[in-house]
């Protein structure tokens, strides 16, 4: 199993000089065993993962974790969609209000898009989720609501003994009044558990998350303990602040482990980057 790094960035894709470390796209991770091909989020990084993908690919499965637009900016330009031979699956969270095809859909139609979903060659395959477990080839897979404006989910991706949980967007403040003493009464610690690699909502520095408490980010600060209570193996801090540049991500990182002990990896998420287990 790999899985790559297409945007790690959050809220708005953000280019520039400034930011060639860490990278300006949005939230978009392949995965991938050879056989199965798996995408988390479809921001505006998925548009890149789409120009280089392999003719192979003929099965695609997207997971969204929800549904603002940072987290679905790209699917109007994922050049697979186009192609007649190849079959996309759409998974994302059930509303109570609202189907996931019906909110898709407004995406793909005016004025925010040019190309309506029914103008599509195939039909994408919409599966709604909840608390859920299902299978997706050799992929294990667990969705869970987590604390985050709107229907949102975390995702537990297990192939053989390897796990990797993403949680791109979490307010872990606002998800226990204990925090962070009690894993059970933890939002997202089922998700998160003995993960080999946490993908984790870590937006701003604390001073920044102060002022922003309920738009549904963390600090690095949070995380981190987040990540020790879920005895996670490596942790890649995500979601980065698109007024962040790549010298202040450093700074936050160093200022939030220098001087403790931390039983994990730990390291803020680039675009390209690639694990392999």
């Amino acid at each position: 199993m790999i899985a790559k790094i297409w945007g790690c960035r959050g809220s708005l894709p953000s280019p520039g000089p400034e930011n060639i470390v860490y990278g300006g796209n949005t939230s978009c991770i392949e995965v991938s065993d050879g056989e199965t091909f798996l995408i988390l989020d479809a921001g505006s990084g998925i548009q890149r993962l789409g120009r280089f993908m392999g003719p192979e690919v003929k099965v695609i499965h997207i997971l969204l974790t929800h549904l603002h637009i940072d987290h679905t900016m790209g699917l109007g330009f994922f050049k697979p969609l186009y192609h007649p031979d190849v079959e996309v699956h759409l998974w994302g969270p059930s509303a109570s209000n609202d189907s996931l095809l019906s909110r898709i859909r407004k995406y793909f139609s005016a004025p925010l898009f040019p190309v309506r979903l029914g103008d599509l060659p195939n039909h994408p395959v919409i599966h709604e989720l909840d608390e859920s477990e299902f299978e997706i080839g050799n992929f294990k897979i667990k969705s869970e609501y987590i604390c985050h404006p709107g229907p949102t989910l975390g995702y537990r991706i297990q192939h053989g003994e390897h796990v990797i949980a993403y949680m791109p967007d979490h307010e872990l403040r606002l998800g226990s009044s204990d925090f962070p003493n009690n894993p059970e009464w933890t939002s997202g610690f089922e998700i998160a558990k003995k993960a080999d690699v946490l993908f984790h909502d870590g937006a701003y520095s604390f001073a920044e998350y102060e002022k922003k408490v309920g738009w549904g980010h963390s600090a690095v600060r949070d995380t981190l303990q987040f990540a020790r209570l879920a005895q996670v193996k490596r942790l890649s801090i995500f979601h980065h602040e698109p007024t962040n540049t790549d010298e202040q991500l450093d700074e936050i990182l160093r200022r939030n482990i220098e001087g403790k002990d931390f039983d994990f990896e730990i390291e803020m998420c680039k675009e390209g980057q690639v694990y392999e287990f």
